[in-house]
């Protein structure tokens, strides 16, 4: 049960907290940390796990990756000559890696770390579609686990927050509820996954290429294919939302001293209001299709138009694609991009779209196949001539495949996130004290938010200003 809580009940929570953040250097985490010391500056400390070689590289790596961002410009702003006093005050950098025991600190270090500890959010992963089967389980499962062996040494803690993905559900359809996701739950009907067994053959696929002296290229291939088989054959997509998925199962073993929480985020995109409107890092899945659109490189793209765009719930005030193509289209019409070698303004081409991997698949054939075969048949008619225009062209296309089936799953989603959660503590919230004139804002609610007028006035020139080459 939820109870009622305004804004100052919210950041009054943070007052004289010691808060353990992982995966601080990532574009969530930046906005957690900025958040918090620019609502709550009476937070005791904020204690950042930061993969280095030394405290002082750790420290480098918060200055220079966290920061010197331009989120942190209104803070820094705000406290004046004093930030840097201040930030030196709030921050604490700890050498560790959370794919470690103990994440790798000293048992000093770790008894005096536990002691202070109130609250632990675990936003540290690996989100690449195609990583390394070793390296994702690393972090996406044992760090959960590391994260929870810990969290039941600090005598003091009040919370623990896990940052998930809203699709550990696969490629279900229809309404997909929340509810956690059991120990060795697949979603391929008919398999038992056993965690374990899973690190084992991680352990033996490794041995294995150790002893036929492979060479790093082809191991790195053979991890990330045999990441793709396990997922797929239990039911996930990728490496990624699977390893994701075994990391929820891994918070299982905590006892319930303290409340446990498990966000799922989908699509992520821009700040929308604050600090900074329209603030990102990193290309994202739909900012592909921004950036491409703006430089007219990408003349297509797979996504059914009338699908759900997964930038908020489904439920609540939906986003279909097609806004983000409409706001697109209309944006680059109102502000044409300088393309051209001598900076002219060049004239925009239609984008074409896919709305099933089928025509997709036959598009590619008849416009991009069917002609590096008679390639490569000209090729080996002459000797070789066009090897090298053969195969870069070959090899351009096998990518583009590839990652066609890693993006289908989230371009053609037919599924519907439940937020009742969500909405049970947007409820609990006042309405009546969301923004306190300014000094802070709580106020998650998608209704509110008129999509096109986002896209069109926030996100796209965030894209173009933050992401941009």
């Amino acid at each position: 049960m939820i109870g009622e809580m305004d804004a100052d009940s919210v950041v009054g929570y943070f007052r004289g907290k010691s808060i353990l953040i992982t995966g601080s250097t990532g574009f969530l985490g930046k906005v957690l940390v900025e958040k918090i010391l620019r609502v709550q500056p009476d937070v005791k400390k904020l204690f950042l796990l930061i993969r280095a070689p030394d405290a002082e590289s750790a420290k480098l790596r918060i200055q220079t990756e966290i920061i010197d961002r331009e989120i942190f410009h209104v803070l820094k702003e705000k406290h004046g000559v004093r930030f840097n006093n201040f930030i030196e005050e709030k921050i604490c950098p700890l050498v560790g890696d959370i794919i470690y025991e103990n994440f790798g600190l000293d048992n000093a270090q770790l008894g005096e770390l536990s002691k202070d500890i109130d609250v632990i959010v675990n936003g540290a992963a690996t989100t690449n579609f195609f990583e390394r089967y070793d390296v994702a389980f690393d972090v996406n499962v044992l760090g959960v686990k590391h994260i929870c062996a810990f969290a039941t040494k600090c005598p003091k803690l009040r919370m623990l927050l896990h940052v998930s993905t809203a699709y550990v559900a696969g490629e279900q359809e229809g309404i997909i509820p929340e509810k956690p996701i059991l120990m060795g739950e697949t979603i391929k009907v008919g398999t038992h996954l056993d965690i374990e067994s899973e690190l084992n053959l991680i352990k033996e696929t490794m041995q294995e290429l150790k002893a036929s002296c492979s060479m790093e290229k082809a191991g790195r291939k053979t991890m990330k294919e045999l990441g793709l088989k396990r997922a797929r054959n239990f039911g996930w997509p990728n490496t990624y939302v699977f390893t994701k998925a075994m990391g929820e199962m891994m918070m299982e073993l905590l006892p319930m001293d303290f409340p446990v929480v498990i966000i799922r985020p989908s699509i992520i995109t821009s700040t929308f209001k604050e600090p900074l409107h329209g603030w990102m890092e990193g290309i994202k899945t739909i900012d592909s299709v921004v950036i491409g659109y703006a430089k007219q490189t990408l003349p297509f793209f797979l996504v059914d138009l009338d699908l759900i765009m997964d930038v908020t719930s489904s439920l609540r005030n939906p986003a279909p694609y097609a806004i983000l193509w409409k706001s697109l289209f209309r944006y680059f019409n109102d502000n044409p991009p300088c393309t051209g070698r001598n900076g002219e303004r060049v004239r925009l081409k239609k984008m074409r779209f896919f709305s099933s991997i089928m025509w997709f698949r036959l598009y590619m054939a008849f416009k991009y196949m069917l002609p590096l075969e008679m390639l490569r048949l000209v090729n080996i008619a002459l000797c070789g001539v066009f090897s090298r225009v053969y195969n870069e062209l070959s090899r351009k296309f096998r990518f583009m495949m590839q990652l066609s089936e890693l993006y289908a799953p989230y371009t053609l989603f037919k599924g519907c996130f439940d937020d009742m959660n969500l909405d049970k503590l947007r409820m609990a919230m006042k309405k009546d004290n969301q923004n306190n004139n300014g000094a802070y804002y709580f106020d998650f609610d998608p209704k509110y938010i008129d999509w096109e007028d986002y896209f069109y006035s926030v996100h796209i020139p965030g894209v173009l200003k933050y992401t941009r080459d």
